[in-house]
């Protein structure tokens, strides 16, 4: 058995906001990608991986939800034949790989699924987003459920609201100077303690303020200028963005790299965000030249992911 591919997501702007209803952004990320495979030989990554879907299947099988049901029968069958995920996602890393690996199963095992070819209306969309929570909770504790719509649509998808989700059309990419990249930590993050971080940080009056006033301000303008093509104004609406992170979600953001994310927004060379719930993995990079980007980053890792 081979299952179709499901690619990586990039939330583009929106990580913790969408958490307290602000808005979001996020775009399938084709370079990463998996698929259900299935080997009577098991060793290694393809072993373990096959331990944690028998795990999985142990999970859904007391989820006990009127939303969805499975074949379940099929799904251990397939786990005791030796089904795999085979996937070139990196974990922790930001990049989705438990929302793929949600998309397969979801894909192959759900009853009366939810197809990617018919009219999705915004009740089937949060009808997909509810499933893909209570599935993908199982990885991370609490789950928004948004990486595996967004790898199983392979569409970008904005949140308007936790109750407002919608297709949306990214202008096409330009053969410009600027970009959107990714800058390796060379860490593993994990997303629950960062999370918990978080939800502490919120019982802060002071702290909820600046999500509402400033973090959700910037997100938005950010969303609405990348969603129009007005590359000018979004570099400012960034760097606004890069410096609340820097003061506000320190313990997000690898040690290592405050130094290097202040020196992006003094010399306007590039601004970092967060990339996922932060913590290590991908930090996310925005520049009007990528070529001094690059100059300036030459000791890291940087993945292209848009250029404008």
């Amino acid at each position: 058995m081979k299952g179709p591919l499901f690619y990586a997501k990039i939330l583009l702007f929106g990580e913790y906001g969408i958490i307290k209803d602000s808005k979001g952004l996020a775009i399938p990320f084709n370079a990463y990608r998996g698929a259900l495979k299935s080997s009577t030989n098991l060793e290694g990554a393809a072993k373990d991986s096959n331990a944690n879907l028998l795990r999985f299947y142990n999970h859904l099988s007391q989820l006990n939800s009127d939303k969805v049901t499975f074949n379940l029968e099929a799904f251990k069958n397939d786990v005791n034949s030796g089904m795999y995920f085979d996937s070139s996602i990196p974990q922790g890393y930001g990049v989705g790989s438990s929302g793929a690996l949600v998309a397969s199963i979801y894909d192959n095992y759900a009853t009366g699924k939810i197809t990617v070819l018919e009219n999705l209306t915004r009740e089937k969309l949060l009808k997909l987003k509810e499933i893909f929570s209570l599935m993908e909770s199982f990885f991370h504790g609490k789950s928004s459920g948004l990486d595996p719509l967004n790898s199983y649509l392979s569409l970008p998808i904005l949140i308007n609201s936790k109750e407002n989700i919608e297709p949306a059309g990214i202008p096409s990419q330009k053969e410009g100077k600027g970009a959107v990249f990714l800058l390796d930590s060379e860490q593993i993050g994990e997303t629950e303690p960062m999370v918990n971080i978080f939800m502490n940080k919120m019982k802060n009056e002071g702290f909820r303020k600046m999500i509402s006033e400033e973090f959700a301000t910037h997100t938005d303008a950010c969303i609405e200028d990348f969603l129009s093509g007005n590359v000018s104004s979004l570099f400012g609406n960034v760097k606004k963005l890069s410096k609340v992170v820097l003061k506000n979600f320190k313990p997000m953001i690898p040690d290592a790299f405050h130094k290097i994310w202040a020196q992006g927004i003094s010399t306007n060379d590039y601004y970092l965000k967060l990339c996922g719930s932060g913590g290590g993995g991908y930090i996310l990079g925005f520049t009007e030249d990528y070529q001094k980007a690059q100059e300036s980053l030459k000791d890291y890792k940087l993945e292209l992911v848009y250029r404008f």
